[in-house]
């Protein structure tokens, strides 16, 4: 019989042993499963592991809402940069934005998912969704679901639609370009929003939940008409499959910043890594400041869309609320196949978890999600 240890392949540093177990755990416990797991302390890796058939380390995977991630770094950049001011309406960038009564919404409340621009009636085509510019001008013209400030909710297929325009008014760029040219390319980063057709023959396409998963889920899904059920888009004819998704190639070639994202553990972990810590030579890309104002808690009590408690930060989705041992300033954001990624400031750790199949269950990334991150901070804290 094959041991647990060798189901799975790659390498951690001495100290991080228990990361590779819990990580083989999870792998034996979930046949079949292909994933993978990347881990950076204080800007050097500590953990590069992957599991399951067909996968290696330099494997692209679908990564879903993962891009918001990258989306929210490079906003925190352009803070940083003096080019967009948090607390600025953001008619003041995007003058079309202000109708229907929105004139008033600043950036800061818009990063946080209080705008209360979830969706549209009749919901997104797959051709919508996959293109940032024809979400944010058909929402700009959206009148909100709540009024603004006075709630938030998961912006699940839009956020980035939203931000990046506002983005795109200040540089002329579009979100994927400044991604490209201030993060992705000068680390050597293995994360794409906007997969190039040369990269293509790495992706390994997204497999479902399981039958009887599936029909779990189906049990239990929000009324089209509800807000979650407007925010997925499943008011929408036909419903957003998210397979179908994202096994469209003009989505992953597009990278909506919100849904889109393809990319690898290693590209993950190596993205929150640089946000905090020197990489290569090169300082972190967030200064203290400015890491201070995107780790603050921004959205006190239940999310009106998930259901989830004190969900946001500053765009990120918070992270100690959901993992013991982590800082209160831990930053990052999950993707719906039960992907995870996060910086935490406190402890220097940037860690990504990635899988191909659905997961079923944990919300805000796949449930072994616990049982990973809390032996990597055990291997942090000992």
């Amino acid at each position: 019989m094959q041991a647990t240890e060798d189901i799975v392949s790659g390498t951690t540093a001495s100290g991080f042993e228990a990361a590779r177990a819990a990580f083989a755990q999870v792998a034996a416990a979930e046949p079949g499963l292909s994933a993978q797991l990347a881990v950076y302390r204080h800007g050097q890796q500590v953990a590069d592991l992957w599991t399951g058939p067909g996968v290696s380390a330099d494997s692209l995977l679908a990564l879903y809402s993962s891009g918001k991630g990258a989306a929210h770094l490079v906003m925190a950049l352009l803070v940083q940069d003096g080019a967009v001011e948090l607390d600025a309406p953001v008619a003041a960038y995007w003058p079309e934005f202000a109708a229907e009564g929105k004139g008033s919404i600043t950036v800061r409340e818009l990063l946080s998912h209080q705008a209360g621009l979830i969706g549209v009636e009749g919901g997104f085509t797959l051709a919508e969704l996959a293109d940032d510019q024809v979400l944010a001008a058909r929402l700009a013209g959206q009148k909100p679901w709540w009024e603004p400030g006075t709630a938030y909710g998961y912006h699940a297929f839009v956020i980035a639609a939203l931000t990046g325009e506002v983005m795109r008014r200040v540089t002329g760029l579009r979100l994927q370009e400044l991604f490209e040219q201030r993060v992705r390319a000068p680390y050597g980063i293995d994360f794409h929003l906007g997969l190039p057709g040369s990269e293509e023959h790495r992706y390994l396409p997204v497999q479902p939940l399981l039958p009887h998963q599936q029909a779990a889920l189906d049990a239990g899904m929000p009324a089209p008409d509800s807000l979650t059920g407007i925010a997925f888009n499943l008011n929408a004819t036909p419903p957003t499959d998210l397979v179908t998704f994202a096994s469209d190639r003009t989505v992953r070639a597009l990278g909506p910043g919100s849904s889109g994202s393809i990319g690898s553990a290693r590209g993950l972990a190596l993205m929150y890594a640089a946000a905090i810590s020197e990489v290569g030579g090169r300082a972190p890309l967030l200064r203290e400041d400015v890491l201070a104002e995107f780790t603050a808690p921004h959205t006190r009590g239940i999310d009106v869309v998930t259901g989830e408690t004190d969900h946001f930060l500053l765009g990120f989705e918070a992270q100690a609320v959901r993992y013991a041992g982590l800082g209160a300033r831990a930053f990052g954001h999950s993707g719906a196949v039960g992907a995870q990624a996060f910086a935490d400031p406190d402890s220097g750790i940037a860690y990504s978890y990635t899988r191909r199949r659905f997961s079923f269950g944990g919300g805000g990334g796949a449930p072994e999600n616990q049982q990973l991150v809390a032996a990597v901070v055990e291997s942090a804290t000992r």
